[in-house]
């Protein structure tokens, strides 16, 4: 006699944000209205040129192609060189649109091949789709300190027997949720370690273009990481912050022409295709390097304004060296934390969400218009501190 089936779902985790469902509630009945800095979803106008763009390829009566069209792929290739360090030998055949980035990095173990007793390895405090990327192929999460993993190799594992069962790295860089940055050195030990052990290394790298306190945010792309060579490195990347495009949908994977190659072929046989006006008004996008820029001081601004707020609140910053949040501890456990915030009309997203070692830190996102962000860090001033 047949098992039962136990369906996915049942064998995943509750979704993370209906935990703080109750003091979104709280929060949106102060009487001034909510400021939610939680999920982090842009606010502000999709640039005008990828507007105008969109709407000129809205007669799109044929299926798009997964590979994506001609002017989308040279955009590609454009834009990893001029801004992630990808080296001028990267073509066409390297580069790879995906729907969203979210929907590459739960499906990445699949399309690689991953499956039952195999690892898949990731920051240790992290966005939480990396997880289900390996729970939906049944192979096992590894969450480790990437820091120290650069610098003692093996030893780092909790079991350096497990090595030879890791079939995937993730990096993440700058981090969410504590914008943290990997330098040059450590990223290209980690893809040294990895290429040793013959471990994919995919860099999630969608926040790059949003540096505050460092000087540069290297990509895996850049030949100081990788050795002049990309095999066995792939980049993904997504539009859906720095352009506000995340209704778009627009993001892409770079990197080994290999592995792209064998994403692609998966990717063909599933109809992954990216609708043919986004298709144009990503590759538009790509090239509009003055929105990127404007969009950038909109969040600097935002930056500068909040952060401070925080602190007359009690509230201590780690991390958030790039990227749009604010990795922020009160000294007490998030939810706590969470609760109090919600009590003055402000939403934020507790540490928890992002892993054991995020319990007693929240994340705060700069996602708001100016006029809430004001008044977030109006009440964030006045608030009595724990």
């Amino acid at each position: 006699m047949h098992s039962p089936r136990r369906p996915l779902a049942a064998r995943l985790p509750a979704f993370p944000w209906d935990a703080i469902a109750g003091a979104k509630e709280r929060a949106a009945a102060h009487e001034d209205g909510l400021v939610d800095l939680s999920v982090g979803t842009p606010v502000d106008p999709t640039p005008a040129s990828v507007q105008q763009a969109l709407a000129a390829a809205a007669d799109s009566h044929g299926y798009p192609t997964t590979v994506g069209t001609p002017a989308l792929r040279a955009a590609l290739v454009d834009f990893v060189r001029r801004h992630r360090g990808a080296p001028g030998t990267i073509d066409v055949d390297g580069v790879l649109p995906t729907v969203g980035s979210k929907e590459l990095v739960a499906h990445l173990p699949f399309q690689l091949g991953i499956g039952p007793e195999e690892i898949v390895a990731f920051p240790a405090i992290a966005y939480p789709t990396y997880d289900m990327g390996a729970r939906f192929v049944g192979a096992q999460s590894l969450p480790l300190d990437l820091v120290t993993l650069a610098e003692h190799g093996d030893a780092a594992l909790p079991d350096p027997a497990a090595v030879s069962r890791i079939r995937l790295l993730w990096l993440n860089s700058p981090s969410n949720p504590t914008g943290d940055v990997l330098t040059v050195p450590q990223m290209a030990a980690l893809v040294t370690w990895a290429r040793e052990r013959g471990i994919v290394v995919a860099s999630d790298e969608c926040y790059a273009l949003l540096p505050w306190t460092v000087d540069e945010v290297p990509s895996v792309l850049d030949p100081r990481v990788n050795g002049g060579s990309l095999d066995g490195v792939l980049c993904v990347y997504s539009l859906s912050k720095q352009s506000n495009l995340a209704g778009y949908r627009a993001a892409f994977v770079a990197g080994d022409p290999a592995l792209v190659g064998e994403l692609l072929a998966i990717r063909k046989q599933a109809g992954m295709m990216i609708p043919g006006p986004v298709q144009a008004a990503m590759a538009t996008a790509l090239g509009d390097d003055d929105a990127v820029a404007a969009q950038r001081e909109i969040y600097r601004a935002r930056r500068a304004i909040l952060a401070p707020a925080l602190r007359a609140a009690g509230g201590e910053i780690s991390g958030s060296q790039a990227g749009l949040y604010l990795w922020t501890s009160f000294g007490e456990d998030a939810m706590v934390t969470v609760e109090r915030l919600a009590g003055a009309g402000v939403l934020v997203a507790p540490g928890m969400f992002y892993g054991e070692g995020g319990g007693s830190t929240v994340r705060v996102a700069l996602t708001a218009t100016d006029e809430r962000i004001a008044a977030a860090a109006g009440r964030l001033e006045h608030l009595e501190r724990p």
